[in-house]
């Protein structure tokens, strides 16, 4: 028996990486998953693995902060679906300097992809929820619960150094959550947020080097940690190991389950034990 059968998910930054694992392992138990990347073929990837399990998919591609990707979002999942049942706010990245280097570009584009993205995407899809729910009651028929969760980091819960931006906008998610967990609740939908500590991903295990970098939207952003500073990072997490993005997945699936039908306006950390 699958948990989430019948159920519509869409999952920002699922083609690759925590958010790839989190869109299969929703698929896996039953969910019909929009899948989302900035770039086609990862999207595309993670939409053919979840067919050759079985399940159903479709992509929407494009960055998270295009003016008109959050509409784009959650037609897709209604058009091509039905419905809207689950939201994992997950897309993003990191661009790191110290206060005193960063730039406003800097600034502005991760709190863009990482909070006002986010609230572009629950905005757009309350009128889709508040029309499922005003059917529902007009039929006498029972209200699901819906859920929606949004992701953080533990540099959200306690700031790192480096990241003034990506702690603020991790920070901002925790606030987003708390207020639209008490909006929400009259639709009968959950908001919680899972702030991932140390996750093994392409970002944390490249070269510190130099030579590692991502593209996003023709920005060439270095990415990777020193070696002896992520062995030195591992040993500070009580469970002695960065966790694995399956394992970061499963925490997010936690929050989707029938059995956290009561729980909202929580932030869940996946960081082995580790705590600031």
């Amino acid at each position: 028996m699958v948990n989430l059968d019948g159920k519509v998910a869409i999952v920002s930054g699922s083609g690759r990486g925590i958010g790839r694992e989190i869109a299969l392992k929703l698929a896996a138990e039953g969910a019909r998953v929009v899948v989302n990347d900035l770039d086609t073929d990862p999207a595309k990837e993670t939409v053919a693995a979840i067919e050759a399990a079985g399940g159903q998919a479709l992509a929407c591609i494009g960055s998270v902060t295009d003016e008109d990707f959050a509409d784009r979002f959650v037609q897709t999942a209604v058009e091509g679906f039905g419905g809207l049942d689950i939201i994992v706010n997950n897309a993003g990245y990191t661009w790191d300097s110290v206060i005193q280097k960063m730039t406003d570009e800097q600034w502005d584009a991760i709190l863009d992809v990482h909070l006002k993205a986010p609230f572009r995407i629950l905005r757009a899809a309350q009128p889709v929820i508040a029309a499922q729910v005003k059917k529902a009651k007009e039929a006498g028929e029972p209200i699901p619960c819906r859920k929606v969760v949004n992701i953080s980091s533990i540099a959200g819960t306690g700031g790192n150094a480096g990241q003034a931006n990506y702690s603020s906008a991790k920070s901002g998610v925790l606030g987003l959550t708390k207020t639209l967990a008490k909006e929400w609740g009259r639709y009968n939908v959950t908001v919680n947020a899972v702030a991932f500590g140390f996750i093994k991903t392409r970002l944390t295990e490249a070269s510190a080097d130099g030579s590692s970098t991502i593209d996003v939207q023709g920005r060439q952003l270095k990415v990777g940690v020193n070696p002896d500073l992520f062995s030195a990072m591992e040993r500070t997490i009580p469970l002695g190991r960065a966790g694995a993005p399956s394992e970061a997945a499963g925490a997010v699936y936690l929050l989707c389950t029938p059995e956290s039908d009561y729980v909202s306006g929580q932030t869940l950390v996946c960081g082995g034990g580790f705590a600031f």
